[in-house]
């Protein structure tokens, strides 16, 4: 199938941006791979096409008293290339290379992964386990909303007419802090049938993607004293939705697998 026609606009400025993003049937590209096959597929059929990647200022990474910013446009290849990523980062170090396949990771962007919220994307879980800030931005001017509150639901955010994800913000690893991410696929770089970013700080947190329509906070499970107290918590905090391959159950048993994984992982002295 082909794309519907629509009206196409490139702008070079966030105030142009913003303008365009307002326009009733607009839609924002950023990476295009996953807009694009939703276009040919007839998924999805914007009037006015904004393409935001002659933005420069909406890319790269810094790391600035002890905050990681990865700006919206930095794509998933940049941030796998990243030695600040790797030492500042390092779940989405990890993550970065369970994402679909080179060519896509070539264009593919932070921002565009949050912006529509795949259910079994994993920045989205990273970033709730990071306790991330999205910067999303408008022509009123910025707004800072926690990762915990961006996603909220199948492919929904908290994002108003307008409004674009401008970049991502986290506090950088502490020495004596740990991450891991988890996934089980049928293929490497199939969808996750279950994914796992797990942080252990000022305290641990177990965010699973492929587990329900947004990234699941595993509160019980992510408060528990051991890991055999953490996996009976787990039923309580999962209720992972069946797909064409897997049952509730199954996926509900491999993560438990992947949980075990990640606590024995964290646990280990440096």
């Amino acid at each position: 199938m082909k794309a519907p026609s629509f009206a196409y606009s490139k702008p070079q400025s966030l105030a142009e941006a913003f303008e365009l993003a307002e326009r009733p049937g607009a839609k924002v590209l950023a990476g295009g791979q996953s807009l694009i096959p939703s276009l040919n597929m007839r998924l999805s059929a914007p009037e006015l096409l904004v393409d935001i990647t002659g933005i420069g200022s909406l890319r790269g990474i810094s790391v600035e008293q002890g905050v990681v910013r990865i700006g919206a446009l930095t794509t998933h290849a940049q941030i796998e290339r990243s030695a600040e990523i790797r030492k500042h980062a390092p779940l989405l170090a990890q993550a970065v290379t369970h994402i679909a396949h080179p060519a896509i990771r070539n264009r593919g962007t932070l921002g565009g992964s949050i912006a529509l919220a795949d259910p079994a994307a994993e920045y989205p879980a990273c970033l709730v386990a990071l306790k991330a800030t999205i910067v999303v931005a408008g022509r009123d001017g910025e707004r800072l909303v926690a990762a915990d509150n961006f996603f909220k639901g199948l492919f929904e955010v908290d994002l108003r007419p307008g409004e674009l994800v401008v970049a991502a913000e986290f506090p950088a690893i502490l020495k004596e802090e740990r991450s891991v991410f988890l996934e089980l696929a049928r293929r490497h770089g199939d969808y996750a049938i279950i994914g796992l970013a797990a942080h252990k700080g000022a305290e641990t947190r177990f965010v699973y993607c492929g587990a329900g329509a947004t990234p699941v906070f595993a509160k019980r499970a992510s408060a528990a004293k051991d890991l055999d107290t953490g996996k009976k918590a787990l039923e309580k905090d999962l209720n992972p939705p069946a797909d064409l391959y897997n049952s509730s159950a199954t996926k509900l048993h491999l993560a438990k697998v992947l949980l075990t994984r990640a606590w024995n992982t964290l646990t280990t002295s440096h």
